[in-house]
């Protein structure tokens, strides 16, 4: 139905031409006692078919408000995944007490576990991304006898916002595929994508003889998975003793849990600018540029075969910077092509020379 034809001219139209005659003897024009009685109500028609046409947008998975996708995610057994609290490391000079406080800028941290001496684990008190965000001098929140120093050094599991509305509308229509059930691979990629931390991963089934999985995953940041993080799905998901079903793997699975490998990304191209740009007035947005294309690559590498860092993707993108007039040369870690990585492989920009 095409809620659009019933705008409040359209309604008001169709009303009027109901108590017009043919000698056009009844006065319909505006302000007149008939228009003036039927436009409230043609307003209020409008309103009423707009609403119709959002109720109806509602009842379709596709087209519906977030509100109304969780009741219909809700179906098929899907929640939206909540925001989690980003896990850190933090060095201090002396052994600080378990629940003890600290904060930086405006965040606050509470110690959760020791790691080794003076080291410890700090949760981030405010869940989300934003908890991945600041390392640095932290300030104890409560006074703690012989504390000197204390550090916020490295995430080691990423906070994440709460699940996307359109993420979470993928994540539905997804579900209608191949059923998760009982180990197989879209049962592994469901369990350990919804591990904290996890932003995807690859399953290699029998990959070392019969009931071997290997899993290989990339933090929810899409960098490399720290120890802690890779440790974190392999006692979620098959913990000691291997193979027994005492995690989320069925009995008789032997999980290997590794992370992606980083190829750092140096890039030499020779510029052409325009007469009132050089390299160094532009070199920041040359960069941002460059890390947001190694970042798009890095968002695709669960669903594909291996990842290719093209030189005319990273010239076109470089052209579009105010200033940069043409590119020629560019070579990647040294070389005139393509760089094609390994299936594990992802790239990380690093350097832009301009030579």
């Amino acid at each position: 139905m095409a809620y659009e034809n019933y705008s409040f001219e359209n309604i008001l139209n169709r009303m009027l031409e109901y108590v017009r005659d043919k000698n056009n003897s009844i006065d319909t024009r505006e302000g007149s006692v008939i228009y003036d009685g039927v436009a409230p109500a043609s307003i209020e028609f409008q309103n009423l078919f707009m609403e119709m046409n959002a109720l109806l947008n509602d009842t379709f998975a596709d087209t519906a408000s977030r509100d109304y996708l969780i009741l219909r995610c809700a179906e098929r057994g899907l929640t939206p995944e909540e925001a989690t609290h980003a896990i850190l490391k933090g060095e201090f000079n002396i052994n600080v007490p378990i629940g003890s406080r600290f904060s930086l800028n405006d965040l606050n941290y509470t110690v959760t576990e020791k790691i080794s001496e003076c080291i410890f684990k700090l949760q981030c008190e405010t869940a989300g991304t934003v908890g991945n965000s600041y390392f640095g001098t932290m300030i104890p929140i409560e006074y703690i006898d012989g504390l000197e120093t204390c550090t916020l050094t490295e995430l080691l599991i990423p906070g994440e916002d709460e699940e996307d509305t359109e993420v979470l509308r993928q994540r539905y229509f997804a579900s209608f595929d191949t059923r998760a059930f009982g180990g197989n691979i879209k049962d592994y990629l469901e369990k350990t994508n919804g591990i904290q931390g996890v932003g995807n991963t690859k399953v290699e089934p029998v990959w070392n003889g019969g009931g071997t999985v290997l899993l290989v995953i990339i933090d929810s940041t899409y960098r490399k998975a720290t120890q802690t993080l890779v440790q974190l799905v392999k006692d979620t998901i098959d913990p000691v003793p291997y193979g027994t079903g005492q995690g989320l793997a069925p009995i008789g699975h032997v999980v290997t849990v590794k992370t992606v490998d980083e190829v750092l990304i140096n890039i030499t191209s020779t510029f052409t600018f325009d007469p009132s740009y050089t390299f160094e007035r532009v070199k920041e947005q040359i960069e941002t540029t460059l890390n947001d294309y190694m970042l798009s690559l890095r968002k695709t590498w669960a669903n594909s075969t291996n990842l290719i860092v093209r030189i005319s993707q990273i010239e076109t993108r470089l052209l579009n910077i105010e200033g940069i007039i043409d590119i020629a040369n560019t070579r990647i870690n040294g070389k005139y092509s393509n760089l094609e990585l390994d299936e594990y492989e992802i790239p990380i920009f690093n350097s832009i020379v301009d030579g």
